[in-house]
């Protein structure tokens, strides 16, 4: 381990929400904010409009992602929607033995998998403010017809019981306006971090 990892170990950071809740626009501008990188997921799924692989996700074909599954190659992955996600391994234990902030934007089940194995991961949930809002934020995106919006409704409301219900979310965050939300995200992790440093410190102190 370098010096600098040891002054400054990695911090990991997990974000998670389901879909309509607006946590790409939060991840995206607390990156900056935080000095963190995004590990960016590898999916089967097609893509969107606007989507960019390699800056969004990359891009995969089912075959190649199951060669990774039997790689061992992610650090988690999960099927969400008919697709399979998965944050590759490499990226995230490599930038946090270099001592770097980490942020991974993933569903429940993903960041349950990565809490076992990385207990000191800390997890922020973004919920809507009601569940209206959320069904009318699934329907504004025109992605999907009703009967597709209707069954992403019913799995984010299973996706918010299970965060609640879970020891992997240290915080919950409602995007009811995004300046507030992004400022409130910002500062349980700024808070989050300058408790550990605070820890860690101590523990240099009692130990010299």
């Amino acid at each position: 381990m370098s010096d600098q990892s040891e002054r400054n170990p990695g911090f990991l950071v997990i974000v998670s929400g389901p879909s309509g809740v607006g946590k790409s626009t939060l991840v995206n501008r607390l990156l900056p904010r935080i000095g963190a990188e995004l590990s960016i997921s590898k999916t089967t799924r097609s893509l969107r409009p606007g989507d960019v692989d390699g800056q969004h996700y990359h891009f995969v074909s089912v075959e190649s992602f199951q060669d990774s599954v039997a790689e061992d190659d992610f650090l988690e992955h999960a099927a969400v929607h008919g697709n399979h996600y998965g944050t590759p391994r490499r990226f995230v234990t490599e930038h946090l033995a270099a001592g770097r902030c980490v942020v991974l934007e993933i569903d429940v089940n993903g960041a349950a998998q990565v809490k076992q194995l990385m207990p000191e991961a800390f997890g922020i949930f973004i919920l809507a403010p009601d569940e209206q809002t959320l069904l009318d934020r699934l329907r504004s995106r025109a992605q999907d017809d009703e009967d597709v919006i209707r069954r992403r409704f019913n799995q984010a409301k299973e996706e918010i019981h299970a965060a609640q219900t879970s020891n992997v979310y240290a915080g919950f965050v409602t995007n009811d306006d995004l300046d507030r939300a992004l400022e409130e995200l910002v500062g349980l992790v700024e808070a989050e971090r300058a408790r550990r440093v605070a820890e860690r410190s101590q523990a240099a102190g009692a130990g010299s």
